[in-house]
């Protein structure tokens, strides 16, 4: 395309419209956008800059100092995933880190993933005078006073995921902290930051990791939660066969509509498929269920008779996933999945 019909384009379309057809393309297509012409180039940047992410570290650091520099870029960034996980990183990369994440007054979505040695020290202090306004955060940073003072001045986080390594810090948040979070991830083995985040709090969705020792204590937490939790995931270290974890949450979540449960240490059988049956009996509301877990996959006739052995002990569920990885579901009052249909 040449230079008089990309100006001719441009005149005719009207900004929306060209804003539509950029959103459509590619990052790497819209590269060489920017430098046809001024209108084009402005267009295209807000398409460019809304959303980035970056898991190459040495991108990362260009990135973070083009928006460091350039206010009219960093002002179209509402989204940022920024991994710089496989490196160290230098106190003069979180300096410019911090002075990026300044220019960055209408971040809505932002990602922040470190190394293990990084998170030995405090680095939540890269937020100091930043004026922007979360709904989803996730980061690896550890969990220690500056990261709770940072969450409570986030009100609007209704997303929150805290992945950091396994050490204990000082960690309380503010009462009126995170007043419209609603879903929580996190892999941490402290039921103690778990309670911290879920009590008081409207969370209805939570992800969490179970380990020996503290699968009682873990499950706890999600009764300090200000509204009736809907949906679990699990991921569970623990060795007890899944059996016996099941009732465990049944107690506490009877009104349960979403579970979804990795067993990362038991070998699943069919027979302790079947077995899990009779404890799903103590959920009312269950509608949808995960199971995965090592072992020999079952045959699908198995995972067919499982399927309805789980739907007749508890009878609101609509659609059932086992090791498999077929997607059971009720179809003409039987029990079918996609390759019924496949068939």
């Amino acid at each position: 395309m040449d230079a008089v019909l990309i100006t001719s384009v441009a005149s005719v379309l009207p900004v929306e419209i060209l804003e539509l057809i950029f959103n459509n393309l590619e990052r790497h297509e819209l590269i060489p956008v920017l430098s046809s012409n001024s209108i084009f180039h402005n267009t295209a940047s807000r398409a460019v800059y809304r959303n980035i992410s970056e898991t190459s570290s040495v991108k990362a650091l260009k990135l973070i100092k083009t928006l460091a520099l350039n206010a009219t870029y960093s002002r179209h960034v509402r989204s940022i995933d920024l991994d710089f996980a496989n490196n160290l990183i230098t106190a003069n990369i979180l300096r410019l880190l911090n002075r990026t994440l300044q220019q960055l007054k209408s971040l809505t979505t932002l990602i922040l993933d470190f190394s293990q040695t990084d998170n030995a020290a405090d680095v939540a202090w890269i937020f100091q005078g930043c004026s922007f306004s979360l709904t989803t955060f996730t980061s690896s940073m550890r969990c220690d006073r500056s990261l709770a003072q940072f969450l409570a001045m986030q009100p609007k986080i209704t997303e929150l995921c805290l992945r950091g390594f396994n050490k204990e810090y000082e960690f309380a948040l503010e009462p009126m902290a995170l007043p419209k979070l609603e879903h929580f991830r996190t892999v941490l083995s402290y039921p103690s930051i778990v309670g911290e985040v879920l009590r008081g709090r409207p969370v209805e969705s939570v992800s969490m990791s179970l380990y020996p020792g503290d699968v009682q204590t873990s499950l706890d937490t999600l009764l300090l939660s200000a509204t009736a939790i809907k949906r679990l995931t699990v991921m569970s270290f623990e060795s007890d066969p899944p059996v016996a974890l099941l009732p465990l949450i049944a107690d506490r979540l009877p009104h349960l509509e979403a579970f979804h449960l990795v067993v990362l240490m038991t070998h699943y059988t069919h027979d302790i498929l079947l077995e899990i049956g009779s404890s799903l009996e103590q959920f009312k509301a269950l509608k949808y269920i995960t199971f995965m877990a090592p072992g020999i996959p079952a045959s699908f006739n198995d995972e067919k008779s499982i399927a309805e052995a789980w739907s007749r002990s508890c009878p609101t569920l609509q659609t059932i996933i086992l090791p498999k990885g077929l997607v059971w579901f009720q179809r003409d009052e039987n029990w079918a999945c996609l390759k019924d249909r496949e068939d």
